[in-house]
């Protein structure tokens, strides 16, 4: 004869099991080095170091821009440190013609991590995505 169960018991035997699972897999992919799993190419930056720290830049580099984005637009008053425009100057990609390629190319910085995370890039809606270096 089966046990029935009320649905929060069987709820929580559900999520026991996705985290008895999730950990395994966890523990096997740190043991592993993340072997077999094919990590984006990210090209170094032209200048001598990042506008801010390179692990908080790309952990939060989308609040800092719309941040940004929010203050210019309310202020009038461009951005410096946090601008749209110095990521492009400093992680301008050049094309095989040796001009640099816009967000359309699967070269242009941005879209590196951007593709591999299947995330859109809509900053280049609104802003050009190449300007000329200084």
């Amino acid at each position: 004869m089966a046990t029935r169960h009320g649905p929060i018991v069987t709820v929580a035997l559900v999520l026991l099991l996705a985290l008895v699972v999730l950990t395994g897999l966890n523990g096997a992919l740190d043991a592993s080095g993340n072997e077999g799993v094919p990590m984006p190419v990210i090209a170094r930056g032209q200048g001598d170091s990042c506008v801010d720290d390179t692990e908080f830049i790309r952990r939060y580099h989308m609040s800092v821009l719309k941040r940004q984005h929010d203050e210019t637009t309310l202020t009038g008053i461009p951005a410096d440190k946090y601008s749209l425009k110095e990521c492009v100057t400093c992680h301008a990609v050049k094309g095989s013609d040796g001009s640099i390629v816009t967000a359309d190319s699967p070269q242009h910085f941005c879209r590196t991590c951007h593709d591999y995370a299947a995330v859109q890039i809509d900053c280049f809606d609104c802003h050009r995505s190449r300007w000329r270096r200084r």
